[in-house]
């Protein structure tokens, strides 16, 4: 049966007896409940329906769709697909039947872990160390919100963790093939938060963000009443993505400002219109990262001409039944004319970053085909991981100061390297980091730091930067800057044994059992090991006059079929600061 007949069906049932065509009443609540779904608004929706049943004959095919709906939007997924069966709804490719079914079997063995605002589910096996982090994250980023935009979600949100984009695609209605030209990651949608487990992405992605970017979605949507727009939607979200570690502003990338400025320079930017029903339906990832650039200034753009205040205004505005327009000239004082006018002069006076090479802002997913087999740590040799490097002299320097650090010549691969970047400084992280290994290898720290710093301005979000300044924070005993490094590390990459291992020994320096608590944890489940054992890897972080260039410790394990419920973590409290 087609979703017309059924809500035709549920019209006549409502109107009076005899009545050979629905009512205006009845063509009205049944709005009104389509309107609270589509809301995010499933207590409303859900009081809606509950009156309907009072008023309609029992066993109405179209209240058990809106029941399947609403069932599927508060998780409860097997009930979800027996109702919408119940309603005879088409099993077809599209259809919320469909959808229900292919959610089910995405998290029908997902664990669980909550907090007091959320509910964190996730796939068996190393999954798990994400779900304390997480929630930590989403409870600063709810508190943060509602100071700035003045609305928190009713009761828990939900938030689901996906293994691939294979099954971002089944639990969402997005296709793989959209996904995979724009690089999508996760989504806010039906009363949820989607998010792809950073495993699926070879060198992890910015999920903490990302966690937070989708929430402000959800908090947009309700107070909006599903009326923002999708560029403003994105404005509010990427901007504010940052608030749940300290200002708003801070989540756009240098290579994404570099994809910016070259757009900007060929007159190539994505206008508000196209960038609707979704960004992850534009035809390419340069697209979709253009257009993020566009929008999170010109919420910066108002924001530091008008305040936090004018950001909120808009959403309230619009919820009130301003159009987008309408509402920037409320919340700005100026027609919108102007403010595209400024906006574009605000866009056009970006610095353009030096040193970030525009294509590092793509996401490079891994092969779902290929074996999960543990990456090596040691030395971190690898000669893939220039791929990235344009420059044939460049790429030839850093192949040759790779080869002579294999070979243990160490003092040649810091002269190869340190030739290399001296031709592009810190434009790939791939070199720099490699030239702070070899560094390293000839204990020249201090050199390797400035190195690493530097590249950390044009690459913010590496973990591997990260986890190599740690080391050198480690070997001082500088515990403070070590946990602040690792955990940077952690939220670009973590899976990375010795990030948690790390962690572990910076949080005994620092007197601060929920951390080391954590993170031992997390290292136990993702070495194997058991905790007893975990001190002797203690051991072999750095200390004072360690070779930095080699942590002896073992690559996280792959994934095994199923992990006990019993294996979940517990419930963490909060790390201080």
């Amino acid at each position: 049966m087609t979703l017309g007949h059924l809500l035709l069906a549920a019209a006549l049932a409502l109107s009076s007896v005899g009545s050979a065509a629905p009512s205006a009443e009845a063509r009205a609540r049944l709005h009104t409940l389509e309107t609270l779904l589509d809301e995010e608004d499933y207590v409303g929706a859900r009081a809606a329906l509950d009156e309907l049943r009072a008023r309609t004959p029992s066993g109405l095919e179209a209240l058990d769709y809106f029941a399947g709906r609403i069932a599927f939007g508060e998780g409860r997924y097997a009930e979800a697909v027996e109702l919408l069966e119940a309603a005879g709804l088409d099993d077809r490719p599209g259809s919320y039947l469909k959808l229900a079914r292919d959610t089910l079997a995405v998290t029908k063995d997902h664990r669980r872990l909550e907090s007091e605002h959320f509910v964190f589910l996730y796939p068996p096996g190393k999954d798990a160390v994400l779900a304390p982090w997480a929630l930590e994250t989403l409870e600063a980023q709810r508190a943060a919100l509602l100071e700035d935009l003045g609305h928190a979600p009713p009761g828990k949100v939900r938030v689901e963790v996906v293994s691939d984009a294979a099954d971002l695609a089944r639990a969402s209605t997005l296709s793989k093939k959209e996904i995979d030209a724009t690089g999508t990651i996760a989504i806010c949608k039906f009363n949820k938060l989607i998010v792809t487990s950073p495993k699926a992405v070879l060198r992890g992605y910015d999920w903490l963000d990302t966690l937070a970017h989708e929430y402000t979605h959800l908090v947009v949507t309700q107070k909006g009443h599903n009326t923002v727009p999708i560029w403003l939607q994105e404005a509010l979200a990427k901007y504010l993505e940052s608030r749940w570690r300290g200002p708003a502003g801070r989540a756009l990338q240098p290579s994404s400002r570099a994809m910016l400025a070259e757009r900007v320079k060929k007159n190539a930017l994505i206008p508000f219109a196209r960038m609707h029903p979704s960004m992850a339906k534009l035809p390419t990832w340069q697209d979709a990262a253009t257009a993020f650039a566009e929008v999170f200034l010109a919420a910066e753009y108002v924001d530091r001409e008008h305040g936090r205040a004018a950001l909120r205004t808009i959403v309230e505005s619009m919820a009130a039944g301003s159009t987008d327009q309408q509402a920037v000239e409320m919340a700005t004082g100026r027609s919108f004319a102007a403010f595209e006018r400024g906006w574009m002069a605000y866009l056009r006076a970006q610095p353009v970053p030096r040193s970030a090479a525009a294509a590092s802002a793509k996401l490079v997913l891994r092969d779902s085909k290929a074996a999960d087999a543990p990456e090596s740590k040691g030395r971190e040799i690898g000669f893939r991981d220039f791929v990235d490097v344009d420059e044939p002299a460049v790429r030839r320097y850093a192949h040759l100061g790779e080869l002579f650090r294999e070979r243990g010549r160490f003092a040649a691969a810091a002269e190869e390297f340190g030739r290399a970047h001296a031709l592009v400084g810190s434009k790939y992280e791939s070199v720099a980091n490699k030239y702070a290994l070899a560094l390293f290898a000839v204990h020249r720290v201090d050199e390797a730091e400035k190195v690493l710093l530097g590249t950390l301005q044009a690459h913010p979000g590496s973990a591997s930067t990260q986890v190599h300044l740690g080391r050198i924070y480690l070997a001082r005993g500088d515990w403070t800057h070590a946990r602040d490094a690792y955990r940077a590390a952690l939220a670009q990459d973590p899976f990375d044994p010795e990030i948690h291992l790390a962690l572990t020994k910076a949080a005994e320096g620092l007197r601060d059992p929920a951390l080391a608590e954590r993170a031992r944890s997390a290292a136990a489940l993702l070495t194997g090991l058991p905790r007893e054992r975990l001190d002797a890897l203690l051991r072999r972080l750095p200390g004072p006059d360690a070779d930095l260039s080699n942590v002896d410790v073992p690559p996280a394990r792959p994934d095994p079929p199923e992990v006990p419920e019993s294996a979940a973590p517990r419930r963490s409290p909060p790390t201080t600061n």
